[in-house]
């Protein structure tokens, strides 16, 4: 049996008090004189042997209730299963939960600062040749060495509030990642949010000793900015926008007259009050409008306490001053395609003819409509299924005068099927699915007696795989007027017939416009609005070409960074790592120039503020054998439970104490074993 406390055992030299008063007996007689024994009705005759055997079981009830009393205070305990060698060095990995969550205030402070001073009393009560590590959610470098005392408490010191979260594996995985084949010893002090904790099992290495400290919070009201997202597929100047924005109440009470604010460039655009049911999720809509060219930085925020850290949204997009598209043409008596684009000063139309194409200029456009070719080359379709597979939008209307003969291979250089026949003769009528993106938000409602394309000529394309084709306009047969083809990282639509009207309507008919212009819109690549740091470790621009000594780096206030790039057939991507801590808005600079700015927001996995039960955390183990401690306890019976998987007995000390007391009392009051002599 050891002793937490030893010292507590020199408080055994006061048995000697009861042992004294026993030997000497401090009682002083009286004597009382009485004029008469008449007046003396009864006198007491005592046995001396059955007296002493009472004062002896008094005197070691009193003996053994100090007894246990100071045990109880020294924290007697019995090592049991695998104890430590007291030689050998330990080695001790310490988690300090510091995610948002942690800055809860409860009687003792916040929590993080009752997890840093819980840390505090652990290390202390190990030996000054133990090893040390300290862990947070930042995941740190520095963090991943051992050290001794001094260097733990002085980084202890340092930790702070971060906006990375992380989950239960992943702490306890980097924990055991620094074992070195060896027993380690592993204290976790959080708030154990259900988030954090999870639902599927925990793997753990068996030699691992764990111990979980609960930090008491309690379950506080929230409501959170969930997430935002744009029902513009465009960002034009001067037109209006909007945004729709999802609410999120983790509390268990009806959140009226939420008042949700958009603002754009430091100027306020929208206002809306909400309701937000408990434990629900509800959307709304803000429209808003006046955007200037260039990159907006948006925030969208409530006012929600006493937890403000998910109540700010940051989001950033470019509103672009033209979308320049390019019309490769065969045949120039034709101009369909230049008054439609003409009609709307947003595009920036540039004609080629098939003779003149200049292939170096496909980079800069969103859009090319190739139409009428005489005499389509391979060359063409060779530049033109690169420009597609990079992430760009291709049309083609065939000339069907030209034949299966020169359009074949054209398209089959494109990786589209080749042309199977010509069909002519009575005008067919198509039919649209409307369920397509394309015919989205274009019907107010749909007449019974719909007026649809007609042709009269088109062809016949040989598609062995339909899987990878999508109908837009549709014919007979399983044949298709315009359907969808993914190549690449970029969308081919191809059409059965030529925008002649001897071949068809199709040029001439109402749909034709709202057609070409989403697919002109849809050809536009879109970024996300915003990133969340701590997650997203990976950033999406439109594509960049850099010289050999040029850079790129994120700059916000008093940061800078460089990113790693790699290129993709359709964008640039930025690798950050973890080098982005903060929310917040991100320029990404070449040079002096400005080229995006990247927005991001805190995860919001810390919104939900309910915790894992004791119960929880133990399934969660499984058969792996885990301490779970309040954080109440001190830390020297954390210590030698977790690190000798050892039994305590003050309990049963302060138990037997209290029995042998009674039994003090119990003797004195009724071992009673006086004789009554009555006098004549």
């Amino acid at each position: 049996m050891n002793f937490l406390y030893p010292g507590f055992l020199f408080a055994l030299l006061t048995i000697a008090i009861p042992i004294v008063i026993h030997l000497f007996n401090f009682r002083k007689f009286k004597k009382v004189y009485f004029s008469n024994v008449q007046f003396l009705k009864e006198a007491k005759e005592q046995n001396s042997t059955r007296e002493k055997l009472k004062h002896l079981l008094v005197l070691f009830s009193r003996i053994l209730a100090i007894i246990f009393l100071v045990l109880a205070f020294a924290r007697p305990f019995f090592p049991s299963g695998k104890t430590v060698n007291p030689s050998q060095r330990n080695v001790v990995s310490i988690y300090i939960d510091n995610s948002y969550s942690m800055e809860t205030v409860n009687k003792e402070g916040s929590l993080l600062d009752e997890a840093k001073r819980k840390a505090k009393e652990i290390v202390g009560s190990y030996e000054l040749s133990d090893q040390f590590q300290l862990l947070t959610n930042d995941f740190e470098g520095r963090h991943q060495r051992f050290m001794n005392k001094d260097q733990f408490v002085q980084q202890l010191e340092e930790v702070k509030v971060s906006s990375t979260s992380r989950s239960l594996q992943q702490v306890i995985n980097r924990q055991q990642s620094g074992a070195n084949n060896n027993d380690i010893i592993c204290y976790l002090l959080s708030d154990f949010q259900k988030n954090f904790s999870g639902t599927l099992p925990i793997r753990a290495d068996s030699s691992s000793r764990l111990t979980f400290i609960k930090l008491n919070a309690n379950s506080l009201p929230n409501i959170s900015v969930d997430s935002i997202w744009s029902l513009s597929p465009i960002h034009q100047p001067n037109q209006s926008e909007q945004i729709v924005v999802r609410l999120k109440n983790f509390g268990e009470e009806d959140a009226k007259d939420v008042t949700i604010k958009l603002s754009l460039n430091g100027q306020q655009k929208a206002i809306r009050n909400v309701a937000v049911p408990a434990g629900k999720s509800i959307t709304d809509t803000l429209s808003f409008s006046g955007l200037n060219a260039g990159w907006q930085k948006g925030i969208l925020t409530i006012k929600d306490y006493p937890l403000t850290f998910d109540d700010e949204l940051n989001f950033s997009f470019n509103v672009n001053a033209e979308m320049n598209v390019l019309h490769i043409y065969g045949n120039p008596s034709q101009s369909y395609i230049k008054s439609l684009f003409a009609a709307d000063s947003y595009f920036k139309l540039t004609e080629m003819p098939e003779g003149n194409v200049k292939y170096s200029t496909f980079s800069g456009y969103s859009l090319i409509v190739v139409t009428g070719l005489k005499e389509p080359s391979s060359g063409l379709a060779q530049q033109l299924k690169s420009y597609v597979q990079n992430g760009g939008s291709l049309i083609v209307f065939p000339d069907l005068n030209a034949g299966s003969a020169h359009y074949s291979p054209f398209l089959t250089g494109l990786s589209l099927p080749k042309v199977g026949q010509i069909n002519a003769g009575t005008p067919v009528t198509s039919t649209l699915d409307l369920k397509n993106e394309l015919f989205k938000n274009v019907f107010d409602q749909i007449p019974k007696n719909l007026d649809l394309p007609t042709v009269s000529r088109y062809f016949s394309y040989v598609s062995q795989n339909t899987s990878s084709r999508e109908d837009v306009l549709q014919l007979p047969l399983n044949n298709f007027l315009l359907a969808k083809y993914i190549v690449g990282a970029g969308k081919i639509y191809l059409s059965a017939s030529s925008l002649d009207p001897n071949d068809g309507n199709l040029a001439r008919h109402p749909v034709f416009v709202p057609i070409m212009f989403k697919i002109a819109f849809g050809s536009a690549r879109t970024f996300p609005l915003y990133y969340t740091t701590g997650t997203s470790d990976v950033l999406e621009i439109k594509k960049i070409n850099l010289l050999k000594n040029q850079s790129l780096k994120l700059v916000s206030d008093q940061f800078e960074a460089i990113p790693d790039l790699r290129q993709t057939p359709a964008s640039t991507l930025l690798y950050v790592a973890d080098q982005i801590k903060k929310s917040g808005f991100y320029n990404l600079e070449k040079g002096d120039s400005t080229l995006a700015v990247m927005a991001f927001i805190d995860n919001r996995i810390e919104s939900d503020m309910h915790y894992a039960s004791n119960v929880e955390l133990s399934n969660l183990l499984g058969k792996q054998k885990v301490n779970i401690f309040n954080s109440r306890k001190d830390a020297q019976s954390l210590q030698v439970t977790a690190k000798s998987n050892s039994t305590e007995l003050w309990k049963l000390c302060v138990i037997l104490a209290l029995v042998f007391l009674a039994i003090e009392i119990l003797l004195i009051r009724f071992f009673n074993n006086t004789k009554n002599l009555k006098t004549a």
